[in-house]
């Protein structure tokens, strides 16, 4: 009730805007006799085309400590400090704007002093540092302090939890492996730079509870920018056009400021120089951001006390998918070595080499008109390089993977839980901050109705305008899912119409004949088309990152997480479609409605349909997923790490000729790169069905757990802290896409490997007892008549006088009733396929729904601390209130007073018993 209470009083004061900031005004600073209640009396500026820096000053600066016009000589004063000038008051957050000399720059010249007016009725405390004192001599830096008087007030309108004793709840037993993982610990104070204390929301009324040592740090720097950006979301800045303008975020848009973030405590490579100065950044740089303590363990409570719960939470779920990553490339790895050391024993491999077997099939051609007569050994090396990935292993790794990420899912759980109870998340049914309207929406929906739990009028959007938005909005994903099928399709269109090119470059090109085995037409069709197809995927998502904002931002979500989920939902199905559509196209479309030679399919009538190899398109699979994977990751850190480093290098480039003591941490951090609204669209791998997959993804985990922390830490402005209790809608996706990766997984093995036509061939057809696959691959390829061919399809030249040629399918020979039509082994192999599916997807559901029944979401004694933290929390809190009730008992009022005491007591009494 607490909280709805102080959420509506915080309602009515930002956002009826005829008493603009009514919560905090008796915060106001005191005002000399002269000024009114508005502000500090503004000098006009009408007949200058830009403001002196003292009306600049005289805008903006509230300053209790320092006289107004105190001039500091910069000779005396470093200026790489996080507090104003006075030493003491730190700086929460920073504003930088410039003095544009376009028609606009009074307009916003009034929305800054209107808008730094009613930060100041809200009792935050601003300094200016004039452009002259900056190191271009253009920026203007509005320095942001918040009291403490507006920091209890916002701790519990935020339901802030604090600490109110040390806690004394037994640590969890030691690991017996602590020995042998001693490499990778990190040292104590690193781990944890903070006591564990019980916790309780704040309440100004109750501040003797609290273990409050020192008010200027009781209230971390994470908690502090939070608060003041709460405020700086919701603050109001005038009329426009007739309707009520609020937000730092609309004046960042509309160029009234250029930048507006918290500070980093201190230069990433030393710390600072002022003892009351933690120096957190370079402790997370010396002993997480380095990509050479890559093997050590992530500082997860350093790194949400920095940054918050919402980044310490991705870089939770980043090390634990890396720790699980680690099981599975092992399997993944163990599955490989199998295929490498049996290579020599693939009887499919040694007949397809065999110049007796092989030498002597020739092999109808790939292409028409232009394509020769081939033989089957030319494929000698891609078969067998075929076996490391299509062989018995691939069928248990198939199986595996659908089993670990099951486990992944639920041990994640678990770690999740335990870091809700860690870092006091436990009660945190989504922050206010997350679950209020957001402004955007507020002032965009101008009509409003009574909402049936509070009773209070809220802004509303009609049904009419958001069945408009969202048909709108789903018809411009539509397109965009349209146009990543469409280039899908136009790359094919490209692999069907270089393949004859290839082959004839290749057969001609006396060069390329010792590599000629190595790299067929085929292979060097495939990867040619998979960087193509590659350089395709990274231009569309560049346009569709913006457009998926835009029309996020048309649809209007109410509140913040509405807003979240719905871009990422956005972001994730366009990604995934864009990344693996052409995975999706090799692993269950080509080679599997090519026809026969003579009655081939073909594709707008004029492109003939893609064949495999005659080893099958797993290597191809393979070979197209590497690309994506290994090029998504290459991009990604160029333009995440590298271009940034870049940037802030040019960007900086003057100051290194400066005395340091010139170069202020505002300036320091103006000149890194923002963290975007899409900073934690993190990229969640999908699980493939070739056995190198995983060992792909742990690599890249490792090396991006470091590249992000790198960047966060050193190349980008401290992002404003957060709070999170999970991985958000993250969560859902990952379940769907554990289910459909055991789909595709099965579908992968009974289509597009071989696995299921090689087991048929030996439990039914195979005529040699003591070598029961040998004879497969002439059973596995058809005959055709070269006489059949119809005159579109017929080779130019026939050199050799062939009278036959193979194809790889199960069909009747040219001399049977049934000619060219299914034989019944093809129908055994069809039906052995969906039977495969059906019961390997039973077989792995089944143990999925089992070990995630068995396994509960929550640990024991996570179970039983909380509750233990609760009856505790609850003793404190009755205790200070029977406290209270002595107190007022005797002062007087007793009647009262005592049937509250005894109250009280009963309740005590009755927790006791729970």
């Amino acid at each position: 009730m607490l909280k709805l209470i102080l959420l509506l009083v915080l309602t009515e004061a930002f956002f009826p805007f005829k008493d603009d900031i009514a919560i905090l005004t008796k915060f106001k600073p005191s005002q000399s006799e002269g000024e009114e209640c508005n502000g500090p009396e503004i000098i006009s500026t009408a007949g200058s085309e830009i403001p002196s820096s003292s009306e600049g000053l005289n805008s903006t600066e509230t300053t209790l400590l320092i006289p107004e016009h105190q001039v500091i000589d910069k000779r005396h004063q470093s200026k790489d400090s996080i507090f104003f000038r006075d030493g003491v008051r730190r700086i929460d957050f920073v504003l930088s704007y410039v003095d544009d000399l376009n028609k606009e720059w009074e307009k916003k010249l009034e929305r800054r002093k209107e808008f730094e007016s009613n930060l100041q009725k809200a009792g935050l405390e601003l300094e200016t540092e004039d452009k002259k004192e900056s190191e271009d001599g253009k920026i203007f830096f509005v320095k942001i302090h918040a009291p403490w008087e507006v920091l209890i007030t916002y701790a519990e309108v935020l339901n802030i939890k604090v600490p109110i004793r040390e806690n004394d709840i037994t640590p969890r037993v030691e690991n017996p492996l602590d020995c042998v993982l001693f490499p990778l610990r990190l040292p104590e104070k690193v781990m944890h730079p903070e006591p564990d204390y019980f916790t309780a929301p704040f309440s100004k009324d109750k501040q003797e509870l609290y273990l409050i040592n020192d008010e200027s740090t009781f209230f971390s720097p994470s908690m502090r920018n939070r608060i003041v950006n709460y405020i700086l979301t919701r603050c109001p800045y005038g009329t426009e056009e007739g309707k009520k303008k609020f937000g730092i975020k609309r004046l960042l848009n509309n160029g009234t400021y250029t930048a507006a973030y918290p500070l980093h405590d201190c230069q990433y490579w030393k710390k600072a120089s002022d003892p009351n100065c933690d120096s957190e950044r370079y402790t997370l740089y010396m002993e997480w951001a380095r990509f050479l303590r890559f093997y050590k363990e992530q500082p997860l409570d350093l790194i949400r006390k920095y940054y918050g719960e919402k980044i310490g939470i991705y870089f939770a779920w980043l090390g634990f998918y890396t720790e699980m990553l680690f099981l599975a490339a092992v399997v993944g790895l163990i599955c490989f070595l199998y295929g490498l050391f049996t290579m020599d024993e693939n009887m499919s491999s040694k007949e397809i080499c065999d110049p007796a077997i092989g030498g002597e099939i020739i092999m109808c051609p790939l292409c028409d008109r232009d394509c020769e007569y081939w033989r089957l050994n030319t494929t000698c090396e891609s078969s067998q390089y075929s076996h490391l990935f299509d062989n018995v292993a691939t069928l248990f790794f198939a199986i595996f993977m659908g089993i670990w990420v099951t486990l992944f899912l639920e041990f994640w759980k678990r770690r999740q839980a335990r870091l809700k109870y860690e870092w006091d998340l436990v009660d945190f049914e989504e922050e206010q901050q997350q679950l209020q309207l957001r402004p955007e929406y507020e002032a965009k929906c101008t009509r409003k109705k009574r909402n049936p739990i509070t009773q209070e009028m809220e802004p509303y959007l009609p049904l009419t305008s958001q069945a408009v938005r969202f048909c709108i909005s789903g018809a411009t994903v539509l397109f965009w899912v349209s146009l990543i099928i469409a280039s899908m399709i136009a790359v094919i269109v490209y692999r069907l119409a270089v393949y004859a090119a290839f082959a004839s470059l290749m057969e001609n090109t006396q060069t390329l004949q010792p590599i000629s085995g190595l790299l067929t037409p085929q292979l060097a069709t495939s990867v040619t088309a998979s960087c193509l197809n590659f350089v395709i995927i990274m231009i569309l998502n560049f346009f569709y990152e913006r457009i998926a904002i835009w029309i996020t931002d048309m649809e209007i979500p109410r509140t913040h997480m509405e807003y979240e989920n719905r871009l990422t939902m956005k972001m994730f199905l366009f990604q995934f479609v864009n990344y693996y559509s052409s995975c999706f196209y090799v692993a269950f479309f080509k080679g599997k409605f090519v026809g026969y030679p003579g009655g081939y399919t073909y594709m707008f009538n004029r492109w003939r349909n893609e064949e495999c190899d005659p080893a099958g398109c797993l290597i191809e699979l393979t070979t197209q997923l590497t690309i994506v994977m290994a090029g998504k990751q290459i991009w990604g850190n160029i333009q995440e790490a590298i271009v940034p480093w870049i940037c802030n290098w040019w960007g900086r480039r003057k100051a290194r000729n400066n005395p340091e003591n010139l170069y202020s941490r505002w300036e320091q951090d103006h000149d890194l790169q923002t963290f975007g609204a899409l900073g934690l669209f993190y990229e969640y791998l999908e699980m493939a069905s070739f056995p190198l997959a995983p060992l792909l993804a742990l690599m890249n985990n490792i090396l991006e757990i470091r590249v992000d922390s790198w960047k966060l830490t050193t190349q980008y402005r401290r992002p404003v802290a957060a709070k999170a209790h999970s991985i958000g809608v993250w969560q859902e996706i990952l379940n769907g896409m554990a289910i459909l990766s055991v789909v595709t997984n099965a579908f992968i093995v009974a289509f597009t490997s071989d696995m299921i036509p090689r087991l048929v061939y030996y439990y039914a057809y195979s005529e040699d007892e003591d070598s029961p696959m040998s004879g497969y691959i002439n059973n596995s390829l058809s005959v055709f008549q070269i006489s059949d061919f119809p005159e579109r399809n017929k080779p130019k030249e026939n050199p050799e006088n062939f009278f036959i040629c193979r194809y790889r399918d199960y069909r009747y020979p040219p001399d049977h009733e049934r000619k060219y039509l299914h034989t019944m082994q093809f129908w055994h192999i069809l039906a052995a396929k969906l039977a495969f599916i059906i019961i390997m997807e039973h077989v792995v559901f089944i143990v999925k729904f089992f070990v995630a029944w068995m396994i509960p979401d929550v640990p024991a004694d996570v179970k039983a601390k909380i509750k233990r933290e609760k009856y505790l929390t609850q003793k404190i809190l009755h205790e200070y209130e029977l406290e209270k009730l002595k107190e007022r008992l005797c002062q007087g009022d007793k009647q009262a007073t005592e049937k509250e005491f005894i109250a009280t007591e009963g309740r005590m009494e009755l927790s006791r018993a729970m």
